[in-house]
Order: C-alpha cells, then sequence, then structure tokens
C-alpha cells in the first residue's frame, strides 16, 4: 500500500466549480483517498510521498476524445511508401507526445488495434488510456474509402489482422462489418454518415448509409452490453440520421442546422467539434504543401461555417466534449483545440470541463475519471500556469509540469 500526497497548488476539480487555493489530493495506491485543504486532509500512519505543485493548478488528467494515434500527419505520398510496420514504431511517438501534453485518456476513432491498446495497458509502451474503434465504417465510395479513379488505394488504414476492412455496404454487410469489428476488440464503433475533407470522391455534405443501417449498428452494439457508436457527421442530413438513429456522439459537425440541434438536445447526444481539424489542414497546407488539393479545398470551405455551427449548438445547450482528430495535426498540439472552443463563447473553465468532466462522461468513464474526487482514479496534471487566466497556456507541453496515470507519475516530479 502507498500513498501519495500532492500539494501546494490551486485544485481544478472539472466539476467547473471554483478553484481551491491551497489544495490538497491524497493518493492511496491508484485512487484519489482524499481532497481538500492540506490543513484538513488527516494524513494516514504510513509513510507518504510528497510532490510539491510549487504554486501550481492541479487538474484532472485531460481527455481528447477524437484521435487516431496510429498517424501523425496526412502525407499521402509519406503513407504510400512507408513500410507497413513502420507505423507501429511511430505510433509510440505519437502515444508518447500526447502523454506529455497532459492528456491521460483518449477514444481512438480508427487506426489502433487491440494490440495496440494492449501494448499500453500492460506497460510495455507509454501511452494514454484508450478506448478502440478500430476500424471506421463506411459505404463503397465514401469517406473511409480511399479508392482514387486510377485504381489506387489512399486509405489511411490498411486492412490486416485484427483490422477489418471498414467498406460496407446494405444491411446484411453492415451487421456483419459491425460484428467482425466486435470481433476484433472495438471498445466502440465508429462510422462515417456523411462524407469529409480528407476523402477524394465525396464531399462534407454527402449522406452515407441508411436509417436502417446505421440502426442495424446501435442495435448490433447494444447487444454486446451496450457498445455505442460514434459517426463521424458533417453534412446536416447524415448527423440527424445518426441521432435519429440512437448513435451517442456526432463527430464534426460541421454543417449543424436548428433541426439537428433541437434533435441532439432531445436524444442527449454529444458533440465533439474536433475544431482544430480543418484549421490544421489548411496550415499544413500552407506550411509544407503535402495536404491533397481536394482536402485543402474543403477544409477552406468549411472552417468558418464549422464554427458557426459549433457556436450555435453550444448556445442550445448541446453537450460538448472535447476531440481534435489528432493525426491530421501532430500529436501533443491536441489543447489547441481549447482555445478554439473559448472563441465560438465557452468560457476558459467550460473548456476545461468539455476536456475532463463531460469528456470521461462521453466515454462511459464518468464514474472512474474526469473530477478529482475522492474514490476515481488518479490521472492528474499539474500546470504551472493558470489556465482560467490564459488557456492557450496549455498549448505549450511545457506548461504542464507533472503528468500522474492511475497514480504513477509519467512526467515531472
Amino acid at each position: 500500500m502507498s500513498y501519495t500526497l500532492i500539494h501546494n497548488g490551486t485544485l481544478i476539480d472539472g466539476n467547473g466549480r471554483a478553484p481551491l487555493s491551497n489544495a490538497a489530493v491524497l493518493i492511496k495506491n491508484n485512487r484519489i483517498h482524499t481532497v481538500g485543504r492540506k490543513s484538513d486532509i488527516p494524513m494516514p500512519d504510513a509513510p507518504v510521498t510528497q510532490l510539491d505543485a510549487k504554486g501550481g493548478y492541479i487538474l484532472p488528467g485531460l481527455i481528447d476524445t477524437h484521435v487516431h494515434l496510429m498517424f501523425g500527419d496526412v502525407n499521402m505520398m509519406k503513407h504510400l511508401t512507408t513500410p507497413f510496420s513502420y507505423n507501429f514504431y511511430d505510433a509510440i511517438g505519437n502515444m508518447h507526445n500526447t502523454v506529455m501534453a497532459g492528456i491521460t485518456s483518449v477514444r481512438d476513432a480508427g487506426g489502433a488495434d487491440a494490440g495496440v491498446k494492449k501494448a499500453v495497458g500492460d506497460g510495455l509502451i507509454l501511452g494514454p488510456r484508450m478506448q478502440i474503434s478500430i476500424a471506421v465504417l463506411t459505404i463503397t465510395g465514401g469517406h473511409g474509402d480511399g479508392w482514387l479513379p486510377s485504381g489506387a488505394e489512399m486509405g489511411l488504414f490498411s486492412s490486416y489482422p485484427g483490422m477489418p476492412d471498414g467498406r460496407c455496404d446494405g444491411p446484411d454487410e453492415v451487421r456483419k462489418k459491425v460484428r467482425e469489428v466486435l470481433r476484433a476488440g472495438a471498445d466502440i464503433i465508429k462510422v462515417c454518415s456523411t462524407g469529409g475533407v480528407l476523402s477524394p470522391t465525396d464531399h462534407p455534405e454527402f449522406t452515407q448509409f441508411t436509417p436502417e443501417e446505421l440502426e442495424i449498428m446501435v442495435q448490433e452494439g447494444a447487444y454486446r452490453r451496450g457498445v455505442k457508436v460514434m459517426a463521424h457527421a458533417q453534412g446536416a442530413e447524415g448527423i440527424k440520421n445518426a441521432v435519429r438513429a440512437g448513435i451517442h456522439s456526432i463527430e464534426h459537425g460541421i454543417f449543424l442546422d436548428d433541426e439537428a440541434i433541437e434533435l441532439m438536445l432531445e436524444h442527449g447526444t454529444y458533440l465533439v467539434p474536433t475544431l482544430l481539424a480543418p484549421l490544421a489542414v489548411v496550415e499544413i497546407a500552407e506550411a509544407q504543401g503535402t495536404m491533397p488539393e481536394w482536402g485543402v479545398r474543403k477544409a477552406r470551405e468549411t472552417v468558418e461555417i464549422h464554427s458557426d455551427s459549433i457556436a450555435r449548438a453550444y448556445k442550445a445547450g448541446v453537450k460538448i466534449a472535447m476531440g481534435t482528430d489528432a493525426g491530421v495535426m501532430p500529436h501533443g498540439t491536441n489543447l489547441r483545440e481549447l482555445g478554439l472552443m473559448c472563441n465560438i463563447g465557452m468560457s476558459p473553465m467550460e473548456s476545461i470541463v468539455a476536456t475532463t468532466k463531460v469528456a470521461a462522461e462521453c466515454m462511459g468513464w464518468g464514474d472512474k475519471l474526469g473530477t478529482v474526487e475522492a474514490g476515481k482514479l488518479a490521472d492528474l496534471i499539474i500546470t504551472q500556469t493558470d489556465p482560467l487566466a490564459d488557456v492557450r497556456s496549455l498549448e505549450k507541453a511545457d506548461n504542464i509540469v507533472m503528468v500522474m496515470k492511475g497514480g504513477q507519475v509519467l512526467k515531472g516530479n
């Protein structure tokens, strides 16, 4: 049995409450035991490791609900010429950078398989807690189908043992494909109910899958003790089809209309904005010239529309969980998303709650993560800057001076 006391800091606990000065957190083994002012916390009759926050800010471990750990940039030529197994070694750096930025949990939205998750869980490599979707379900010719008119394939997710090909058409194929993904170890089902920015043969407003097909996905997930479905959904009709089908979270939500927002409120659907994704496509195209022409064109078209849609959803009261689409942009730069969320009207505190409590609830982990409370897993970070005064200070990983996952210090102290 081991105890650790984090003290001499200001606590931002993830619940949205006012910060607590002179705070301390007592950790027993891998869980939070007691939270309060140091003077009010009784010390155990056992050795206690002291971690001095040095006047910094103590927060829950941050959560990104939409990442792609298995790639770190969208460079199609590099992707085509890179040996397949290289990507697994490259992902080690992606996961390391994610943790060093203060993100202790992620939902991988396509690309990471059960072996990647197990390697982290077993301590073989450093990485965040993760839920995985394995493959991305798409119609033939939709977002997720990398076929080009030349006949070449430029998909980001090659099929191999443990990674089913995500293409499926019609109710019977959809049902079988969902079962294949669940068999491979998916914690959540990922579907594209619309086209997207970085797919070569469609547009974000194109609708993919019928309502019946989407309902089958939700039904098959429910059979597996409530496995949820997350939907890449950018066009209004595809968003509404997904919400009506009972899909748990809408990813991106670029072309939300009033009806879609009302449906999300009615169904309690989560929105994962990924505001950083189209912006990053434009930035990388201008800096490096490695983005495909079709992606840059569609990203430029959608950046402002995207922000307006998310602002209207936020004002209406839709539940917003932080997600970035990291992999489109470099891993470790995820926390730029908080500043973008503040740009659409959220307060710094609301953006932090979206990255902690709401994100944990979106992942079904609200009972064990997302807030600094007794009984929860000891996933904590310390920042040397005040994120409520300057939320963009979190963008600099050096300002995250300590990262703890399950009571184990992974960075600092």
